[in-house]
């Protein structure tokens, strides 16, 4: 029973902090409903058969997927079902009628924004600390706007330019969550074959290394940017060839998430045993990746390299 006023209290504290994306929200009211229906000794199977659901709709309110919220009258008789106080009730539709709240990106269009990346958007603009590892381009959040434009173009040869010009700046309108109050940490790794990939015009590059050079260099006054390179022969960059993010959330009522974008498409594994491996990569490539001060020498000496 004490874990009742705990779960009320992290509500309420959702609810004193403003800008939290729907998607977030979604997952949380999920989260919460299958905190409750596990209280109440039911199975997700007990739970629809009692509701008149399919175990397909428990399950997808639960995990908070799909573009739109879960309908209040649902989430309504599960928490009557499930036995929810009047107040924890009332705060768990509160959170629901948030959810239904419209959010910067969604202006774009399905084919710039498909779902599973307007998923990660809303994920990653709720995070407290964003942790990346890249193997062969510049993280997206660090990326400048010719550099984003050209892997933009070569990713998609088959855009029109209109499509390529609003993906462009869809990117950079990401970054500005790095530059609000309170930004969330982010922790970059970067393979160091990604430094000497030249994409497009020599003088994009240089500007691009130039921006992370400049990024590093800020570190030093704001903590909450640490860019790290792994050399290329550091046997820990064996462990993965697949580009991936760890995200983890201010509370710990959504549980952290890891993030593999595929060609077509995205993957996100919430497990903990799946975040938890990923996550002791991340520190293990940390590790062995070059201390920022030293990252910073080999930016100043890929720049000088690429000038001559």
């Amino acid at each position: 029973m004490s874990a009742l006023p705990n779960r009320v209290v992290s509500l309420e504290r959702y609810l004193r902090r403003p800008g939290q994306a729907p998607v977030l929200l979604k997952r949380l009211v999920g989260r919460h409903l299958a905190a409750l229906r596990e209280d109440a000794g039911l199975s997700q199977g007990q739970a629809a058969k009692r509701a008149g659901f399919s175990n397909s709709k428990i399950c997808r309110i639960e995990q908070g997927s799909g573009k739109k919220p879960a309908e209040e009258k649902d989430v309504t008789l599960l928490l009557g079902l499930y036995g929810a106080g009047p107040d924890e009730a009332c705060l768990v539709r509160e959170l629901l009628h948030r959810a239904e709240g419209s959010v910067w990106w969604q202006r774009y269009s399905h084919t710039t924004l498909p779902e599973w990346l307007e998923q990660f958007i809303g994920l990653q603009e709720s995070a407290e600390t964003i942790r990346t590892y890249e193997v062969q381009l510049i993280p997206g959040l660090l990326q400048t706007e010719s550099f984003a434009r050209t892997v933009i173009s070569l990713g998609l040869p088959m855009a029109g330019r209109a499509e390529v010009e609003q993906r462009t700046q869809l990117r950079m309108r990401r970054q500005e969550m790095l530059a609000r109050p309170n930004p969330p940490s982010l922790w970059a790794l970067i393979d160091e074959s990604a430094l000497h990939r030249t994409l497009g015009r020599p003088d994009v590059m240089r500007e691009q290394l130039q921006h992370l050079l400049d990024v590093s260099r800020l570190s030093d006054a704001n903590s909450a940017i640490t860019l790290q390179v792994v050399p290329r022969d550091a046997p820990e960059a064996l462990s993965s060839n697949t580009p991936f993010t760890h995200l983890r959330f201010p509370e710990q009522d959504v549980p952290d998430v890891v993030y593999l974008e595929q060609l077509n498409g995205a993957e996100f594994l919430e497990r903990p045993e799946a975040t938890v491996e990923y996550r002791a990569l991340l520190d293990r490539l940390s590790a062995a990746a070059l201390t920022p001060r030293a990252t910073r020498e080999l930016l100043k000496k890929t720049i000088q390299d690429l000038s001559a």
